[in-house]
């Protein structure tokens, strides 16, 4: 991408804290990269894509296809040996995007097993970690990358170094870079342990403040409309950006963090409970970086604020369900505390040759083009503002209140309660019951054998896990069955003429390994929210079970949905998705009342499945419906509840009924609708720990005998 062409890193409006975490990775890569979190269309890519520009120039070993450092070329370079101070170039730092369907080989490299068995020569081709060394590699929506492609990924940035192994044969090459990822948590989370691996996350969010608005619109229509005019007149500030960074990175290495930084540290790190060492590492490495872009060479307690308020949130999730964050009280209180227990902190030396900073120091240039931020920023402006001395920005400070939720609105509060007097929805409504503690379940499998996407749930053909058997590749070859390609190439020796000791191989002898893994499936859970399922004590186990669910499929890697049906009709309260929180959210903002429609919600559960069929075949659902199994409302309730529930029978959808009747007299309707599904029945009590183990055999054993049937 040309720089005329970029939107410049200088022209974004507002989003500090993704601006400052970008810029502090630039001067030290050893910060770790940053994880961008935010709702679509806040600037996340555009911010990464014009970071680019930023970083210096590289200079490479001519013909080098590792981007080896003339002065320091790697020894185990693949393209080396290359002569120390031999003949280089000089390029542009790369920013190299992974795509989300990208392959392992398209990640790592390739190695031509062919060749490597035939000829006994490495023929290597550099993937996208070669590209990205020494330069920025980006991954858009890296919650939606394979989990075992994040592995190799976060392996790589962490160690410097690329391996690539097939059947005993390797390849290692430099690989380091700049990391960032961008992600919407409406899509799905991250694992907590990859969370961890990055250095720095920031939540993003589009500004509720009018003027804010108008001009990050009107900036980019300027830019929309002639690109390089646009660029042009952001190039002042650009040029000073750029200069920033280099004199950052070139006063890094002096840059002090005393004992008195390295306790703050470290107690915040205690106080709120983070794991292992790495937040510990990350924060002193974020708090140095942040003192030299302030042009200091010894940090200040500011800087282990910021620090803590980049590097702490992610790690700060227990489970799955909660949201990162950091308490700004609590991380105040301690780092008063720790104030305490060190009172001869001395104030930060400025570099030398240069004079203390004073509030109000500092030039101003004033708005930037277009309207205001964005101006050339000083060296020293900015230190212990909280801003991280990023370019000055026009703010205005508005009087509109921000959106409201409205959460009566959801759970039929009535007229008068807090919320303004939000009317009920329906007269029937109660209000939404608090779900139960979750608990830990048994896996619930689809039977058979899948070839749906990686996960942890259902057996399923992969291209990871045990090796199986052997098959005749169809196209390239990726992973090699060695003993069956030596046992198709050896009858054939005597006649190719063999005559040493090497195997004489073609083409038609290799062999691909088939291996059998896990996949993850789609499971749509279909709950009963009708007048029957109110009891406050019924609905909050209810809702307590299906978050245990919940929680195991975030667990497995599977994509989930929720229907639910009460009243008159049923609705779709989450599109299947791979955000587990989202479909948490919508469960514990669900409100009861009115009669059942079974049928309805057993009719709209189909027409899902049948959509998620034509968009993604190979991801088998499993349908878990949630109710007393009475049906109420229209005409023949009943009858039109099983002619609904047969239609997933025919299709051999994989159904679980949980049985939510209680008390002395039950009449049995889950189980009468479990067998119209086809499917297995299981009861409320029978959901809870160790009474859940013997569910998923039932469910296998039931659609076993199904098809011996």
């Amino acid at each position: 991408m040309s720089t005329s062409s970029r939107y410049p890193f200088t022209a974004i409006v507002g989003q500090d804290d993704l601006r400052l975490a970008l810029l502090l990775n630039a001067v030290s890569p050893a910060v770790g990269g940053v994880l961008v979190r935010g709702e679509k269309g806040t600037a996340k890519s555009t911010a990464v894509r014009a970071l680019a520009a930023l970083l210096p120039p590289v200079r490479t070993v001519e013909g080098c296809r590792f981007s080896c450092d003339p002065a320091a070329p790697d020894p185990g370079c693949p393209d080396g040996p290359h002569p120390a101070d031999g003949p280089g170039g000089e390029r542009a730092a790369r920013m190299v995007e992974l795509p989300v369907g990208a392959s392992e080989d398209r990640l790592v490299g390739a190695l031509d097993i062919e060749r490597a068995l035939a000829e006994g020569v490495k023929a290597f081709e550099p993937g996208l970690l070669a590209d990205a060394h020494r330069g920025i590699l980006y991954v858009d929506e890296v919650n939606l990358l394979h989990d075992h492609l994040i592995d190799l990924l976060l392996d790589a940035a962490a160690m410097g170094a690329s391996y690539v192994e097939r059947e005993g044969v390797s390849v290692r090459h430099a690989a380091r870079f700049l990391l960032v990822g961008t992600m919407n948590p409406e899509e799905g989370e991250l694992r907590p342990q990859l969370l961890d691996r990055f250095g720095l996350t920031v939540e993003v969010a589009a500004s509720r403040e009018p003027d804010q608005r108008v001009e990050v619109v009107r900036r980019r229509l300027a830019f929309e409309d002639d690109p390089a005019a646009f660029a042009g007149r952001w190039s002042g500030e650009e040029a000073g950006l750029r200069e920033r960074v280099a004199a950052a990175r070139a006063l890094l290495p002096r840059v002090r963090l005393g004992d008195g930084a390295l306790r703050r540290i470290a107690a915040v790190c205690a106080a709120f409970e983070v794991d292992g060492m790495r937040g510990d590492l990350v924060m002193a490495r974020t708090a140095t970086a942040l003192a030299a872009w302030a042009g200091r060479t010894e940090g200040a307690v500011e800087d282990v604020r910021q620090a803590a308020l980049l590097a702490l949130p992610h790690r700060r999730r227990r489970n799955p369900f909660d949201a990162p964050g950091l308490d700004e009280e609590k991380l105040d209180e301690v780092l008063r505390d720790a104030a305490a227990d060190d009172p001869e902190d001395e104030p930060p030396t400025p570099p030398e040759g240069q004079a203390p900073e004073e509030p109000g120091d500092g030039d101003d240039d004033g708005p930037g083009p277009d309207g205001g931020g964005g101006g050339r920023p000083d060296p020293g402006d900015g230190a212990g503002d909280g801003s991280g001395g990023l370019p000055p920005q026009r703010t205005e400070d508005s009087g509109a209140p921000a959106p409201e939720d409205a959460p009566e609105a959801l759970t039929g509060a009535e007229p008068g309660e807090s919320g303004g007097g939000t009317p009920r929805p329906a007269s029937a409504e109660q209000r939404a019951v608090a779900a139960g503690e979750p608990f830990r379940t048994k896996v619930l499998s689809v039977p058979g054998l899948g070839a749906g996407a990686a996960g942890r749930r259902s057996r399923a053909r992969t291209e990871h896990g045990r090796t199986t058997g052997a098959t005749r590749p169809e196209g390239a070859l990726t992973k090699l069955h060695l003993t069956a390609t030596v046992r198709a190439a050896a009858p054939h020796q005597r006649a190719r003429g063999r005559s040493g000791r090497g195997l004489v191989v073609r083409r038609d002898d290799l062999r691909q390994a088939t291996r059998e893994g896990r996949e993850g499936n789609l499971v749509l859970f279909v709950v009963d929210a009708s007048g029957s399922m109110a009891a406050r004590r019924r609905m909050g186990a209810v809702k307590g079970a299906v978050l245990s669910l919940l929680l195991d499929a975030y667990q497995r890697r599977d994509k989930v949905g929720l229907v639910t049906f009460r009243g008159r009709e049923a609705e779709v309260a989450l599109p299947p998705t791979s955000s587990v929180d989202a479909a948490a959210a919508r469960l514990q903002a669900l409100p009861t009342g009115g009669r059942t429609p079974l049928a309805a919600g057993l009719l709209k559960a189909h027409d899902v499945l049948r959509v998620e069929r034509l968009r993604d075949a190979t991801r088998r659902p499993l349908l878990v419906v949630v109710t007393d199994g009475r049906a109420t409302g229209g005409p023949e309730p009943v009858a039109l509840a099983g002619r609904a529930a047969r239609l997933h029978a025919a299709e051999a959808t994989a159904s679980v009924v949980v049985d939510c009747e209680t008390g002395p007299v039950r009449l049995g309707l889950a189980g009468e609708l479990a067998r119209e599904l086809r499917g297995t029945a299981v009861t409320l009590d029978e959901l809870r720990a160790e009474a859940l183990t013997g569910l998923v055999k039932d469910v296998t054993d039931h659609h076993r005998a199904r098809r011996a049937a």
